[in-house]
């Protein structure tokens, strides 16, 4: 097992609200962007989470591949966005995707900062 794991925390997102609370419209923005890096999509799941006394809602989206998936979650009290990217490493081609789709994503979501990481895992074997 070989892939490439991406991580992201946005922070004060500055794209339209629409983007954090609306399950579909985020969702389905994300499946043509898992599609415009060369991904056929295999499942796709969207939820929305209604506002409570503790907390203001905020979205799920999880997009899934062959060969990678996105998670996707809103924050909507910081205007945060939390998005993994993972990617099996059978090819550099994917490494590329990965990174495209998380730009395309970050993008997006115009947040004032971002922290991102990269993880390579497993191993060669």
């Amino acid at each position: 097992m070989r892939a490439l794991h991406l991580t992201a925390d946005l922070y004060r997102c500055r794209c339209d609200s629409g983007w954090l609370t609306e399950a579909e419209r985020l969702g389905s923005w994300c499946v043509q962007a898992v599609r415009a890096v060369g991904w056929p999509v295999v499942g796709q799941w969207f939820h929305g989470f209604a506002p409570t006394d503790r907390a203001p809602g905020g979205v799920m989206v999880t997009v899934l591949t062959a060969d990678a998936q996105l998670c996707l979650r809103t924050w909507l009290a910081q205007q945060g966005v939390t998005i993994d990217v993972q990617a099996s490493k059978a090819s550099t081609d994917r490494a590329a995707q990965a990174r495209a789709l998380m730009d395309a994503l970050v993008a997006r979501l115009a947040p004032e900062w971002t922290e991102q990481r990269s993880l390579d895992r497993g191993d060669d074997e």
